[in-house]
């Protein structure tokens, strides 16, 4: 798996051919013509799929190939100054759109913005290489404490089975060197597609819930970057949660995830109820328990080209979706808190009940459905954000540290909404954080292009989710 993100690109220097030396000017002008012919470039790439041609897999991975190699061409034209013009460009780049390469013209904008993740590698050429996955972002960590008693290969009779190996399953969860196994509570966070955890978290809630007395973060840098299949992604979330459980005096511990880590963890709730019995808290930013009518988007023209698995398990009502939701799986097992935005231009629906964040509670457990549009509605908090906007939004903030602080789900009631539907972003965050958030969304579009193999059907459904 790991090897697929070897992959290096050349990059494309921006050089002014003249006798002089070319004025700032005219290298401003010269940069935004690059950004509009790559628009063009990529406009031209998914028109040639649509030829029919694109059902040769070779043929598709090629096209894929020249959509990263015209990503590489643009290079940063300007950079935010403050919190609101960032807001104002993420706002302007990633509107919802339907259609098809959209999401990739919004990326060449948020590059040319500077929106790159400078605190991996400041290029698309390196965003995605085997040379970031070490430290905190990697996949293979040394995790020698066993748990308490036994969590694998099953930690009580009713769970479904591992396909992965007990070392598999451990060595993606990194515990950094202050975690104190038990004196604090516990918190997994979970990435979204296309990400590791440190990729989705490092410039939001590692940060926000490090040094805290209600929170102890570890994460889940997961292989392949949760571009794989979905149900194979669960596993390492189930594992997680007991084995953190096991090594922290058997204490409670609450999961913040991000996008398809939610379903990832509703996925483990249902198929291994043992994790039930030790989560105090589901904390669920821009989830999509029930697909997005917007999956295509990642994989311009589904079905006609070859996607990632993970990405074709997360198409509205797919199979794997209509499976998590039966029997209950549309209800929360554990108090959840959902935090979503009517404006998230890669999950649709995501307003009102219709949301596909929205969970409902047939077993009491306690739910709190929160758009933002609607909790801080006409306030900054409930202003335009994006899939990736609820990590650094003021009111998921706020809901999350309630929901960790109390009994039960986040609840805005308990809020000073007045104050916090004020703030554009989670007090303690900067400029330079939204923007490295932002730039988990330009790591998942190159995680997505490169990622091999793809495949044009869904995985098949795991045996003990069809018994």
């Amino acid at each position: 798996m790991k090897g697929i993100f070897r992959m290096l690109f050349t990059s494309v220097s921006l050089v002014h051919i003249s006798s002089s030396a070319p004025s700032p000017a005219e290298i401003q002008v010269e940069k935004r013509q690059v950004v509009t012919s790559v628009v063009t470039e990529i406009s031209s790439i998914l028109g040639s799929a649509a030829t029919g041609v694109a059902s040769d897999s070779a043929v598709a991975s090629s096209l894929f190939h020249d959509l990263v190699t015209a990503l590489e061409q643009v290079a940063p034209t300007a950079t935010p100054t403050s919190v609101p013009q960032a807001i104002s460009i993420i706002n302007s780049a990633t509107s919802p759109s339907p259609s098809q390469g959209s999401f990739f013209e919004n990326v060449v904008q948020l590059i040319a913005n500077d929106f790159l993740p400078s605190n991996f590698v400041n290029s698309i050429s390196g965003i995605v290489n085997d040379l970031n996955l070490i430290g905190p972002n990697s996949e293979t960590n040394v995790n020698l404490r066993a748990p308490s008693s036994a969590v694998y290969p099953k930690k009580q009779s009713t769970d479904a089975p591992y396909s992965l190996t007990e070392a598999q399953l451990r060595q993606v969860i990194y515990i950094p060197p202050g975690f104190t196994y038990g004196q604090k509570p516990p918190a997994i966070l979970v990435p979204g597609t296309g990400n590791t955890g440190y990729e989705t978290f490092s410039e939001n809630y590692i940060p926000l819930l490090t040094g805290v007395s209600y929170a102890d973060p570890v994460w889940l840098n997961i292989p392949g970057q949760l571009l794989g299949d979905v149900q194979v992604n669960a596993e390492y979330v189930a594992y997680a949660i007991n084995y953190i459980s096991g090594i922290s005096g058997n204490k409670n511990v609450s999961v913040l995830a991000w996008s398809q880590g939610n379903l990832d963890t509703q996925w483990a709730l249902k198929y291994w109820p043992s994790t039930r019995n030790v989560v105090s808290d589901f904390i669920s930013f821009s989830p999509d328990f029930h697909g997005t009518e917007l999956a295509y988007i990642l994989c311009p023209y589904l079905p006609e080209l070859p996607c990632v698995p993970a990405v074709i398990q997360q198409e509205y009502n797919s199979k794997f979706v209509a499976r998590l939701r039966e029997n209950g799986g549309d209800s929360a097992y554990v108090p959840t808190t959902t935090i979503y935005s009517a404006t998230d231009e890669i999950v649709e629906p995501q307003q009102g009940t219709g949301a596909s964040a929205y969970i409902n509670d047939a077993r009491n457990v306690g739910v709190s459905n929160n758009e933002l549009q609607v909790v801080c509605n006409g306030q900054p908090a409930g202003g335009v954000y994006d899939h990736a906007g609820t990590l650094f939004n003021a009111l998921g903030y706020a809901l999350a540290v309630d929901a960790l602080t109390h009994s039960g789900p986040g609840e805005p009631s308990r809020l000073n909404l007045g104050t916090v539907c004020q703030e554009v972003v989670a007090p303690g965050l900067s400029l330079a954080q939204v923007l490295q958030t932002t730039g988990a969304l330009l790591i998942s579009a190159v995680s997505v292009l490169i990622y091999e193999p793809k495949m044009f059907n869904e995985p098949a459904l795991m045996a003990y989710a069809t018994s």
